[in-house]
Formats: C-alpha cells, sequence, structure tokens
C-alpha cells in the first residue's frame, strides 16, 4: 500500500486533521506544527490524490476538457488552456469522445466521481444533449468553437462569417472571380458561416458563385485532393480556391501541382485556421487565421470565472479572425 495521510500523522505526531488542514491551508496552525507535517511528507514521499484534497477543499482543482481525439488540430487550444490553468494553480485532466457511448459513459462516471470542477468541450458531436444536462445539474461548461450551436450554456468562438467574407475580399482584391470552394462537413454551423460570408461578399460584388463549383472536403486533406481533381476533370473554370480549412487546402493544393498548374499565377489558394502546417504548404499557405490559442485562454479563464461563482463571469465570448497572406495568393516580388 501506499504512503497514506495516516503514515504522514503518526510520524510528524499530530492528528489526521491537522495533516488535512495543513494540506488544504484551513484555519490557524502553529509554524512549528507546518513545518513538521511538511517533514513528513517529504520523508515518506506522501502525494495527496487530487480527490482527498479536492474533498477539504471543496474542490479538485482539476479541469476536466472532452475532446473529439488528441489530434493536431487542437494542439494549440489545448496548450493555451493547460498555460491558463496551471498559472491559476488548476490541472487538466483529457477526455476524448472518440468511442460514442462508451466515452459517454467513461464521462459521466467521472462527472459522478466529482473527478473535476468544470468542463471544457470541443465539438461535442452526438452529446450535445448529456452536456447541456450536465450544464443543468450545476457542473459549469464551456464550450470551445460552438460550431454555432449556441448552446444554452457559456462558449468561446471565432468569427466564422466574418473569415469566410475576408476570404472573398482578398480574393476579389487580387482579380479571382471565379472561385471554386471546398467545404467542410455541412451539419457544421461554421460550415455554413463560412460558406455564407464569402457568398454572400461575391454576391455584393455582381457575382453568382457557381453552385457547381461549391464542393465538399470534409475537413480532410485526401477528400479534399480528389474533389478538387474531379473538378478539374470535369472541366469547372476557376482562378480561386476557398477550402474550410487548412488541411483541406493542402489537399486543394497538391490536386492543382498534380494538373500541372501554378500557384497562384494560375490558381489563387486559401484556407482557415492558420495551424503550423500552413506555413510548410508549397507555396506556404494564404489563410483565415482561426485564433486559436487566444480562444483556449479565453475559455479555461472564462469556465474558472464560473467555477470560482465570480459575479464578474461573462456569459460567452467571441474572438475575431483575420486574414493571413502568404504565397499561395501573393506573387513574389522580382529580382
Amino acid at each position: 500500500m501506499g504512503v497514506t495521510i495516516a503514515d504522514v500523522a503518526a510520524r510528524a505526531g499530530v492528528s489526521k486533521t491537522t495533516v488535512s488542514r495543513v494540506l488544504n491551508s484551513k484555519g490557524e496552525i502553529n509554524e512549528n506544527t507546518v513545518l513538521k507535517v511538511r517533514k513528513a511528507i517529504s520523508e515518506l514521499g506522501y502525494v495527496p490524490s487530487a480527490g482527498a484534497v479536492g474533498l477539504a477543499r471543496g474542490t479538485t482543482q482539476m479541469i476536466g476538457m472532452l475532446v473529439p481525439d488528441l489530434a493536431w488540430a487542437w494542439a494549440g487550444i489545448v496548450q493555451a488552456v493547460i498555460e491558463t490553468l496551471e498559472t491559476e494553480g488548476f490541472g487538466l485532466r483529457m477526455l476524448t469522445w472518440n468511442r460514442g457511448e462508451e466515452s459517454l459513459r467513461r464521462l459521466g462516471l467521472q462527472v459522478a466521481a466529482k473527478s473535476f470542477d468544470g468542463l471544457l468541450v470541443i465539438e461535442p458531436e452526438g452529446a450535445m444533449g448529456y452536456i447541456t444536462e450536465l450544464h443543468e445539474a450545476g457542473l459549469p461548461v464551456v464550450l470551445i468553437d460552438d460550431r454555432f450551436q449556441r448552446p444554452g450554456f457559456p462558449y468561446v468562438a471565432t468569427t466564422n462569417r466574418e473569415g469566410g467574407a475576408q476570404a472573398a475580399r482578398h480574393l476579389l482584391e487580387i482579380g479571382r472571380r471565379r472561385p471554386l470552394v471546398v467545404t467542410g462537413p455541412e451539419v457544421f454551423g461554421c460550415t455554413r458561416e463560412r460558406l455564407g460570408g464569402f457568398v454572400d461578399v461575391y454576391a455584393q460584388a455582381g457575382i453568382e458563385v457557381d453552385p457547381r463549383g461549391i464542393v465538399c472536403g470534409d475537413f480532410q486533406f485526401d477528400d479534399s485532393r480528389s474533389a478538387v481533381a474531379r473538378a478539374l476533370a470535369d472541366g469547372l473554370e476557376f482562378d480561386a480556391v476557398f477550402a474550410h480549412n487548412d488541411p483541406t487546402a493542402a489537399g486543394a493544393l497538391t490536386a492543382l501541382h498534380e494538373a500541372g498548374l501554378s500557384i497562384p499565377q494560375d490558381v489563387a489558394v486559401v484556407g482557415f485556421d492558420d495551424v503550423e502546417m500552413a506555413s510548410y504548404t508549397y507555396p506556404a499557405l494564404t489563410t483565415i487565421r482561426q485564433p486559436m490559442r487566444e480562444m483556449g485562454t479565453a475559455a479555461a479563464r472564462l469556465l474558472l470565472d464560473h467555477v470560482r461563482g465570480s459575479p464578474q463571469a461573462a456569459p460567452s465570448c467571441i474572438i475575431p479572425t483575420s486574414l493571413v497572406v502568404r504565397g499561395s495568393t501573393l506573387r513574389p516580388s522580382p529580382n
């Protein structure tokens, strides 16, 4: 068996209650007693469980985070969450939503065991009802990248419609009037928002985006590569591609290269997200920056405000997108 709080109490010559008070910084305790308890903890190598400390504090000092998977796409958000929580003395317990009902049951067990004080959620496809129930039962919840679902609890989102509009304005400014749009899954609100903002700006310029030029890339490199290749094979004429995320844009770049087209001379390409890979494509990718790190930081702070019951806790937060111009739309300047 591991070292217990009783072992620490015996080594220090105090009661278990005193050890618990030292661990949780509760009440007035003689400084010599504190030193004795800390010395015993060090000598025995005692590590208090988060649950044990939480029961005494009324908090676990842990935050849960539910994500679709541990893919690189969430790295910026997760890193910002971790840094913010650590600064505030909280830890992070990661949970994935990649086993459907089994994942949901595991989440339910964690909630029942009071393993964390609040929950951050990314893309809970198929689980929104349950997440809402947890919130209504009293668990502080913040949704990150709400896919325009606008839940009945706090969320942090970005300006997807404006991001689509920014892409369209940039392409129009460089003279591209025949765009191909490679969308994400239609069920996602962000897909509809990005497409709507893009199409509206072209309409304001007197240009109707050809419905045949709106194809689904499913947010995946291979699907986008195939969709763009099919468009080229079908004889669809386009001078620009707006892809709904950066992997989709990378797939479009590959299909264009394989067809012998020059970028951006023949076709300009704009992505969405500005993940790390956007700087490594050839040419480097012009994209709409979704502020991942800022969203992670804002979500963590918003959740902690609600966990602590702060009267200043905001209901939600929306962080704007921005255009990042690189070589896929910008011709290199002559030497």
